[in-house]
């Protein structure tokens, strides 16, 4: 993925990324409602019970959130909770921990990442069959953890099932399922399934639950559903450096997030915005839409003085240059006319 952007072009709406939208009012109204007197730091505060008393009211009266910074500290977190440095991490070649994260997940859990080849970002039982060997060989690292993205870093969504088979085999031989929800909400609206039913109901195991690219200010959780990679969660989270001593202005966002559904709002309106921008791209012969449009982001080739000539007006990133292939993404606040605005310009500069 090729970053290329001016200066100016950073404070203008953007399809770049969901990253590069703003924080909900509601959401931030939440932060700033809690940044009244003092509270215990370090999550002992009312906030941060409420915030877990929502979490537990959608997963299970079992689970205990663990609030982070960013995703990046969900995954490592997540990760070094279910391996041991002789294990080994399967994801897709395109998973964000293979290609995102700087190498954190290697360096913080000191395994092997074993990538495989996809067309659209999605593992199969199949596809992992082929990474499952060396058991019990001192030779080789041991295959342990099975690592998935909900949606893809394509853009794509895995259905119950999928997910559910990807689980069964993990369990099979005694490996566990990471899933970064960090559009988790999007995968949602898009199968109609609630937070619940798309994880821990398909045999998940431990989940970085996401919501900064969708309207939060920092609002990530790691929940494991599993008792043995919860006992040292608490102490992991504090030796990757992400234990937030203000704790209220992260988990007060919760509140507002989860209240009348707004999480399921915003990420609805993002992936019906990705759907809008896909028809009217489709209209346009020079352009090829190169993957299925099911959350919140568009990928399409076209030629590469059009790409050129679009990021002197918009900032978004070139995917993959050998194809010249980019990705749009949507966020809560796009709106129908940053979409026309977008294809206007495309077309006045063919």
């Amino acid at each position: 993925m090729i970053y290329l952007c001016s200066d100016k072009l950073l404070y203008m709406k953007s399809f770049a990324s969901d990253n590069n939208s703003g924080v909900h009012p509601e959401v931030m109204n939440a932060v700033l409602e809690a940044n009244s007197g003092h509270a215990v730091s370090y999550g002992e505060d009312k906030y941060t019970k409420r915030a877990d008393d929502i979490l537990k009211s959608i997963f299970g009266e079992d689970i205990t959130p663990y609030y982070v910074f960013n995703g990046t500290g969900a995954n490592i977190i997540a990760l070094q909770a279910a391996l041991q440095p002789f294990h080994s991490i399967i994801t897709a070649e395109t998973g964000h921990i293979n290609v995102d994260e700087c190498g954190a997940p290697v360096k913080f859990t000191n395994c092997m990442i074993k990538e495989i080849s996809t067309k659209d970002g999605k593992l199969t039982p199949k596809s992992i069959l082929t990474k499952l060997h060396g058991f019990d060989d001192q030779h080789h690292s041991q295959p342990k953890l099975i690592y998935i993205s909900q949606s893809t870093e394509l853009g794509t969504v895995y259905t119950t099932n999928e997910i559910r088979n990807i689980c069964e085999l993990a369990h099979e031989y005694n490996m566990y399922v990471h899933m970064d929800g960090a559009r988790l909400a999007n995968a949602c609206a898009f199968t109609g399934k609630d937070m619940k039913e798309l994880t821990r109901d398909c045999g998940v195991d431990i989940l970085s639950l996401g919501g900064t690219k969708n309207g939060m200010l920092m609002g990530e959780a790691v929940i494991s559903f599993k008792k043995e990679l919860s006992e040292n969660l608490k102490y992991i989270r504090k030796q990757s450096a992400q234990l937030y001593s203000k704790m209220r202005f992260q988990s007060a966002q919760y509140s507002a997030y989860f209240n009348n559904n707004l999480w399921l709002q915003n990420a609805t309106h993002a992936n019906k915005m990705a759907l809008l921008l896909a028809e009217y791209l489709k209209n346009i012969p020079e352009i090829k839409i190169t993957q299925k449009v099911e959350a919140n982001a568009v990928f399409f080739k076209m030629p590469r003085k059009l790409i050129n000539n679009m990021l002197k007006d918009y900032f978004f990133y070139i995917w993959d240059e050998g194809k010249n292939e980019v990705r749009l993404v949507c966020s809560w606040d796009t709106t129908e006319d940053d979409i026309k605005d977008f294809i206007s310009s495309l077309n006045k500069n063919m």
